[in-house]
C-alpha cells in the first residue's frame, strides 16, 4: 500500500514538474492561457508556468511554411475550363493574432487563394492564362496579403504550378505550335536563301567595283609614266639641241676668231654640192656665185693645208 502511495505521489510530482517546466526550441512559440484568458507567449528555451492556472494553447511554427491548393477547375473569359494548381508560402508573424483572429488561418488562407484565382481567371482569355502566370500569381498574393494582415500571418509567395487546358484545347495548341514552327521554319529558310543571293551579289558588286578601279588605276598610272616619259625625252631633246647649239656656237667662235669665215663657207659650199652630185640627178646647176666660189677652191685647199702643216 505504502508503495502504491508512493508511486502516486511521484507520478504527481512529475506531472507537476510537466506542467510547470516547457522547453520551447528555436523558431516556435506557444501561447499561454491563464484561467482562459490570453497571458504570454512562450519563448524559445525554458519557460516556467504555474500548473492548472496556466496553460498552452498552440503552439506556432515561426518558419516559412507551405500550403498546397488542391487542383482548381476554373472557368476563363472566352469559356473553356482550365485545372489550375497552386500553392502558397507564408510565415506566423503574430502568433497572437494567429490563435484567435481565425480559427484554421490555412484553410482560410487556401479558400481565399481559391476565390481569388476564380475572379481572375474569369477575367483573362485561355491565350492571356496561359502565358499570365506571373499576373496570377502577383494578383492571388495581393489579395491575399489584405485579407491575412489581422491574422497574423504574412504571404512570403504563391506560386501557380500548372495550367491545364481540356484535352482537345491542347491538342489542338498542339497542332497550332507545329503549324507555328512548320511556319517559323519555312519563313526562316526563306530568309536565309535571301540574304545568300544578297550577299552573293554584294559579293560580284564589290569584285567588279575592285576591277574597275584596279583597271582605271592602272590606266592613270600607264599615262603617268608616259607622261613622265615623254616629258624626260623632251628634256633629253632640249638638251642636247642646246648642246649642239653651243657647240656650233663654239665652233662658229672660233672660226670667226680664225678670220675663215667667207672660207670656210665656200668650203662648207663645196662639200654640200659634192653630196649633192652623189645623188640621183645628172645634171647640177651652179649659180653664178658658187662658180666664183669654186674658182677660190685652190685657194682654200691651201688654206686648210697650211693649217694642217701648222699642227
Amino acid at each position: 500500500m505504502e508503495l502504491v502511495i508512493i508511486g502516486i505521489i511521484i507520478v504527481v510530482v512529475v506531472v507537476f514538474i510537466a506542467m510547470t517546466i516547457k522547453i520551447v526550441p528555436q523558431q516556435r512559440v506557444g501561447v499561454v492561457e491563464r484561467l482562459g484568458k490570453f497571458h504570454r507567449l512562450l519563448t524559445p528555451g525554458l519557460n516556467i508556468l504555474i500548473p492548472v492556472i496556466d496553460q498552452v494553447r498552440v503552439y506556432h511554427d515561426l518558419r516559412i511554411q507551405q500550403a498546397n491548393v488542391p487542383p482548381q477547375t476554373v472557368i476563363t473569359k472566352d469559356n473553356v475550363q482550365v485545372q489550375i494548381d497552386t500553392i502558397i508560402f507564408y510565415q506566423v508573424v503574430g502568433p497572437e493574432e494567429a490563435t484567435y483572429g481565425i480559427s484554421d488561418y490555412v484553410y482560410g488562407v487556401r479558400n481565399i487563394s481559391t476565390a481569388t484565382m476564380r475572379q481572375i481567371i474569369g477575367k483573362l482569355e485561355l491565350d492571356e492564362t496561359l502565358s499570365g502566370r506571373e499576373k496570377i500569381s502577383s494578383d492571388i498574393r495581393l489579395a491575399l496579403d489584405e485579407a491575412t494582415e489581422k491574422w497574423g500571418v504574412r504571404i512570403e509567395r504563391v506560386e501557380v504550378i500548372d495550367i491545364k487546358p481540356p484535352l482537345d484545347i491542347q491538342e489542338a495548341m498542339d497542332k497550332q505550335m507545329k503549324a507555328e514552327r512548320s511556319k517559323r521554319a519555312i519563313v526562316l529558310e526563306a530568309e536565309a536563301a535571301k540574304q545568300d543571293m544578297i550577299l552573293r551579289a554584294e559579293g560580284d558588286k564589290q569584285s567588279k567595283i575592285l576591277k574597275a578601279e584596279g583597271d582605271k588605276e592602272a590606266r592613270i598610272r600607264q599615262a603617268e609614266g608616259l607622261g613622265q616619259a615623254q616629258e624626260l625625252e623632251a628634256l633629253g631633246q632640249a638638251k642636247a639641241i642646246e648642246a649642239v647649239a653651243m657647240a656650233e656656237k663654239a665652233r662658229i667662235a672660233m672660226i670667226a676668231s680664225a678670220g675663215l669665215d667667207e672660207r670656210v663657207l665656200a668650203y662648207q659650199s663645196f662639200e654640200a654640192l659634192t653630196d649633192i652630185s652623189k645623188g640621183p640627178a645628172n645634171k647640177i646647176f651652179l649659180p653664178t656665185s658658187a662658180v666664183e666660189t669654186l674658182g677660190s677652191l685652190g685657194a682654200i685647199a691651201e688654206v686648210f693645208k697650211a693649217s694642217k702643216e701648222g699642227k
